[in-house]
């Protein structure tokens, strides 16, 4: 039987899914793929690198530095998060990214994408990192409006919540009969029609499928949510959810904020680490 493990996005509430990855890597629990979603990639890469902490300690660590997150980077150069900065000088110079381990890991670590030209999701599977490789990660996390579109591997790209935002399907379809389903929305969390549509049209006019596929987006990640439920209930999926809205929004350049929200996913994890253990069929010897 294959496992995998899906993790959503949710931009700096992805704190919680490295609280949660790090208490996996802790005791030693493994997948045969993970597929993340925007942070899902952009942070759960490190899980198939196994470096325990290093979500938190380089989040916190720049937290503050406009060349990481600031409407200055927005302006300068149309991506809210610094491209250069997050993408390649943190993970080359700054707090290494340990590519050798990356490289050598046996699991399958997918990110998920959207297509711009048709609004549907695009699946790749990381091979040894290189900066390409890094450029799919910074697609899959690339929200609209706060990141230009990213070419790469022949296609233009932005963050792959818009069309999948929990792909547990896609993993199935990878023939991984169990899957663990890392959420950074409580259970009960049910998505609106987004708010800034009119700017969506504004910006993305040229791209009217991506345009659509933001508009229906709440339906699909809605319909997503039935589809996880019944898949729990059925046994095929285990979840872990923050118990309630987590206290971040989008951006935070408060350290102690995204502690807490790494803390909330550290303590999560240990309360369902039974229930990880049992449903993955590991012994507690």
């Amino acid at each position: 039987m294959k496992y995998g493990l899906v993790l959503e996005g949710g931009a700096m509430r992805g704190l919680f899914t490295a609280g949660v990855i790090d208490v996996l890597m802790e005791n030693d629990i493994k997948f045969d793929s993970t597929v993340g979603v925007s942070a899902g990639a952009a942070f759960g890469c490190n899980f198939k690198s196994g470096q325990i902490r290093r979500v938190i300690r380089y989040n916190t660590r720049f937290c503050k530095d406009k060349r990481y997150c600031s409407k200055r980077s927005l302006i300068k150069t149309g991506d809210m998060f610094g491209a250069e900065f997050c993408y390649h000088t943190i993970p080359d110079k700054l707090d290494v990214f340990d590519f050798q381990t990356f490289n050598s890991s046996p699991m399958d670590f997918w990110v998920v994408c959207t297509d711009v030209n048709t609004g549907k999701a695009v699946y790749h599977k990381c091979g040894p990192i290189d900066h390409d490789e890094l450029e799919w990660i910074r697609a899959s996390a690339s929200m609209p409006l706060a990141a230009r579109i990213v070419e790469v591997g022949g296609y233009r790209l932005m963050d792959g919540g818009v069309a999948d935002s929990i792909p547990l399907k896609f993993m199935e379809s990878r023939n991984c009969e169990k899957n663990v389903v890392v959420l950074t929305q409580p259970r009960d969390y049910v998505k609106k029609p987004v708010s800034i549509l009119p700017l969506i049209k504004m910006k993305y006019r040229s791209f009217p499928k991506f345009i659509g596929a933001v508009a229906e987006r709440h339906k699909m990640y809605n319909s997503e949510l039935k589809y996880i439920r019944s898949a729990e209930e059925e046994g095929r999926a285990l979840v872990i959810a923050p118990p309630e809205t987590l206290p971040i929004g989008h951006i935070e350049h408060d350290p102690e904020v995204l502690l807490e929200v790494y803390r909330i996913g550290r303590r999560v994890a240990n309360e369902n680490l039974g229930k990880i253990k049992e449903f993955l069929g590991i012994s507690e010897e």
